[in-house]
């Protein structure tokens, strides 16, 4: 792993992790993954995202080269965000992921049920 440092792009891991660690960027990964959407549809799809959270999250997808905004020439003009070469790369280790939260999230819960009624009992 990374040494402790005082920049986070000193280590990879860290650098890429603190923007893709999000569960925004994940989900509109997940989404864009599917083909190309623009703003207002992926703001739709991804419940409890607001409008500015997803605005903030698209550009700095933009800014890591993993999301292209695209400004189509039609009246009146029409935006649409898509993947990158780089992005499609990304979601292939997140899918693995994904799959692996719907495959565990019963378990997981199950855990966190039983967790929950140990303290309460021992409280």
């Amino acid at each position: 792993m990374c040494a402790k440092r005082a920049q986070n792009y000193d280590c990879p891991v860290r650098d890429v992790l603190d923007r893709v660690g999000d569960a925004w960027s994940v989900l509109v990964i997940l989404e864009l993954s599917k083909g190309n959407a623009r703003f207002n549809a992926l703001c739709r799809v991804i419940g409890g995202i607001s409008p500015r959270m997803l605005s903030v999250t698209l550009r700095h997808l933009e800014r890591d080269g993993l999301v292209v905004r695209r400004v189509m020439d039609v009246k009146p003009p029409q935006v649409d965000y898509g993947l990158t070469d780089l992005g499609h790369s990304l979601h292939g280790a997140i899918s693995a992921l994904s799959r692996w939260a719907e495959e565990n999230q019963p378990s997981i819960r199950d855990s966190r049920s039983a967790f929950d009624e140990r303290e309460t009992a021992a409280a």
